[in-house]
């Protein structure tokens, strides 16, 4: 790898808040450049200070790992949400982090598996083939089958709500929001890095979902063996073929480029409608594709379970005729906490514009038989809406944190979907109109 290994992570609350208060000096000393610069350059953009705060960031969240290096991570899915630095060095999270020493690793595997890698597997690298927010990957064989062994990182899963605590007024100034909007969100996500952190909820995941996903052929999971796994130690399969980035980056044919999207289309889709189960963890680095062209899904650490009645009425804003029916749109605004009580009339316009736009782009893929993900002008649109939104200080001062906790986790799989398919280029027939059609 071309990061060095980590030879240690700071476990403490103080340890931990110091390098996070570190990060956010190194912030405000760059927004004090910038703006001295600005002085004298009215036109200066914001690109360099952009970039010199996500390499700030970036750094101090790697070193530290875990629900932070995770936050950095969904940060990086979402194109509406940042400005492209950050999201090409937070991207580096999903499976480029600086990995952990072989020492650090040895001693994982003795406090929860009471031996070595060397004593547990006929072969194991010390070289971690793949580093992300929360573990690490190493390459082992045991009776002959390749194994892949993800190893949690030390104190990762006793630091997430002090982390997140700590994270939140950087991720406050990042996403434009106040500190105190930001609390259901989070709320959410601890909820769901507690599950993450927990190895043998992954497994339990993983096999419900293979069995329930059967009948997709080309859809490949991998096999998890119970007897070489903990809390902190997960082992599976070891499954041949090209990493999602890197297969993106072959000269493919329309034609593949397309059957790969359609699986992964059909494949999440049958999840959200059919199962209301789905893998919610949808970035680059957790898809391999065999030399067979077939998807394999793995790390299901983070799985949403979608409440029925927050199904049928969030499905139902996907509808292509659903802005013809205010009386319907309304009460599903209502069901779903869009509005609140003390919301004047005005208020209520101004939020109910804003829904329009965001209804109309993101259900956009739903509204015909088939839709084209390499149009650019589709994900520029959501970026524009995004900043948009960001910068009306009219919306800004209703309070951010609207809706349903349970949209979190859904929202973030559509996105995390469309900007997969976007990277294929893939255009996808619909397949699954995930909306129950109206009523003549």
């Amino acid at each position: 790898m071309a990061n060095k290994d980590q030879k240690s992570i700071p476990t403490s609350k103080i340890k931990r808040a110091a390098k996070i208060v570190g990060a956010s000096a190194k912030v405000g000393s760059n927004y004090i450049k910038y703006y001295s610069k600005k002085a004298f350059n009215k036109n200066l953009s914001r690109d360099q200070l952009n970039t010199d705060n996500a390499e700030d960031i970036y750094n101090t969240l790697s070193e530290l790992k875990g629900s932070a290096l995770k936050v950095a991570q969904m940060m990086s899915m979402d194109e509406q949400v940042l400005p492209t630095a950050y999201q090409q060095k937070f991207a580096m999270a999903q499976y480029n982090a600086p990995a952990l020493s072989y020492p650090l690793i040895s001693k994982t595997f003795k406090q929860y598996l009471g031996k070595t890698p060397e004593e547990t597997y006929d072969s194991f690298t010390k070289n971690a083939v793949n580093a992300a927010s929360i573990g690490q990957v190493h390459k082992a064989e045991k009776d002959g089958d390749k194994l892949a062994v993800k190893i949690q990182y030390p104190g990762v899963a006793d630091a997430i709500s002090s982390d997140l605590k700590l994270i939140k007024p950087l991720a406050s100034r990042l996403l434009n929001m106040k500190t105190a909007d930001l609390n259901m969100y989070l709320e959410e996500v601890e909820s769901k890095l507690i599950e993450e952190t927990d190895y043998l909820n992954e497994l339990e995941n993983g096999e419900k979902i293979r069995d329930l996903c059967s009948d997709f052929k080309d859809v490949v999971f991998p096999k998890y063996y119970r007897s070489l796994s903990s809390k902190r130690i997960l082992t599976m399969d070891w499954i041949e073929g090209t990493m999602f980035n890197d297969f993106i980056k072959q000269d493919l044919s329309q034609d593949i480029r397309n059957k790969i999207g359609q699986l992964l289309w059909d494949v999440f889709l049958y999840q959200m409608r059919e199962l209301r189960i789905v893998h919610a963890d949808p970035h680059p680095g957790n898809f391999i594709i065999t030399k067979d062209y077939k998807l394999c899904i793995i790390d299901f650490g983070c799985v949403k379970e979608i409440p029925e009645d927050f199904a049928h009425y969030y499905y139902q804003l996907m509808r292509p005729d659903i802005l013809q029916h205010e009386a319907e749109l309304n009460e599903i605004y209502e069901k779903m906490d869009f509005f609140r009580p003390e919301d004047s009339p005005e208020d209520r316009e101004k939020l109910k514009k804003m829904y329009e736009r965001m209804i109309s782009l993101l259900g956009k893929p739903f509204h015909a038989d088939k839709f084209d993900f390499s149009d650019k002008s589709f994900f520029e649109s959501i970026f524009k809406m995004g900043e948009d939104i960001s910068k009306d200080k009219s919306i800004r001062k209703l309070n951010n944190a609207r809706g349903s906790r349970d949209a979190i986790y859904v929202m973030r799989t559509f996105f995390g979907l469309y900007n997969l398919l976007h990277q294929l280029k893939a255009e996808v027939q619909l397949n699954y109109p995930i909306f129950s059609k109206k009523a003549s």
